[in-house]
C-alpha cells in the first residue's frame, strides 16, 4: 500500500486540534496514553532535574510539553509539528503554565531549523510512527541526537511492531480485539485501516538498538503493552 503523504498527515491532524486537545477523548485508541505520558516525562525530570529546555517533536496540541511543564516549571519550550492549528493551540496551552520563551516551529522534525546541543529534554508522543525506511528512522534519530546537550534525555511513547512476525500478529490481534471492545468491529477496522495507510512503526528493540548505534550511552524501557510502548535514550 502507498503510505499517506507528510501533506495529507498534515491536513488530517489540521481538523482534529479539539479532540487531541483531551486525553480522555483524544486517544481512546491508543492504549495506555495517560500511562505512558505521565512514565517519561516523570523519567524525563529525575534524568534531568534541573532542565531548562524542551522540545516537543509533533506536539499536537501540547500534552506532553503541558505534563512536563507540571514536574518541571518555567521551561523553555520548543514546539514543532506539521500542523499550525495544533501549533497554535499548543502553544495557547502552554503559555499559561510556563514564565519560560515558547518557540513554535511549522513542520516536519526532519527539515526544520534547530540550535545542537540545545535541549535537555526531548519527547516524541506518537509521531516517529510516521517515519518511513531504514534510512529515514538512522537521519531523524541523529539528528535528535545532535539537539540534545550531553546527559540530556529523548523519550517516546509510540506504536510499535514486533520483530518476530508470529508475535506481531498476536498482538496486533490483540489489539483489534481492544479496539472492538472500546468501539465495535467498525470502528476497530477503521484504526487498522488507518494505521495501514498512514504509519509505518518500528520495534522498541529496533527503535533502542538505532539509539545506541547513534551514540546514546543509555536506553531504557520504560512500558509495553501490546503494540504500545514507552522507552527512551540517554545522551
Amino acid at each position: 500500500m502507498i503510505k499517506s503523504t507528510t501533506a495529507e498527515i498534515k491536513e488530517r491532524f489540521d481538523k482534529d486540534v479539539e479532540r487531541f486537545s483531551n486525553l480522555d477523548t483524544g486517544q481512546v485508541s491508543t492504549i495506555d496514553a495517560k500511562v505512558s505520558l505521565e512514565l517519561i516525562t516523570e523519567a524525563s525530570k529525575r534524568i534531568v532535574p534541573q532542565a531548562k529546555h524542551v522540545l516537543d517533536i509533533g506536539c499536537g496540541a501540547g500534552n506532553y510539553t503541558l505534563m512536563m511543564l507540571s514536574k518541571v516549571s518555567d521551561l523553555n519550550c520548543t514546539l514543532v509539528d506539521l500542523s499550525l492549528p495544533m501549533l497554535k493551540k499548543a502553544v495557547e496551552r502552554v503559555r499559561e503554565h510556563t514564565t519560560g520563551t515558547i518557540d513554535m516551529k511549522q513542520g516536519d522534525i526532519r527539515e526544520v531549523d534547530l540550535p545542537k546541543e540545545q535541549f535537555d529534554i526531548i519527547l516524541a508522543g506518537a509521531v516517529l510512527h510516521h517515519l518511513r525506511d531504514d534510512e529515514d528512522w538512522e537521519t531523524t534519530f541523529t539528528k535528535i541526537y545532535s539537539l540534545l546537550k550531553p546527559g540530556g534525555v529523548f523519550m517516546v511513547s509510540d506504536l510499535i511492531t514486533q520483530d518476530d512476525p508470529r508475535l506481531d500478529e498476536y498482538t496486533w490481534a490483540l489489539y483489534k480485539e481492544y479496539l472492538t471492545e472500546v468501539g465495535g468491529e467498525e470502528y476497530a477496522q477503521n484504526v487498522l485501516d488507518y494505521i495501514e495507510k498512514e504509519d509505518s512503526p518500528r520495534s522498541m528493540t529496533y527503535q533502542l538498538e538505532l539509539m545506541k548505534k547513534i551514540g546514546f550511552s543509555k536506553v531504557e524501557i520504560l512500558h509495553k503493552n501490546m503494540c504500545f510502548g514507552a522507552f527512551g535514550g540517554i545522551k
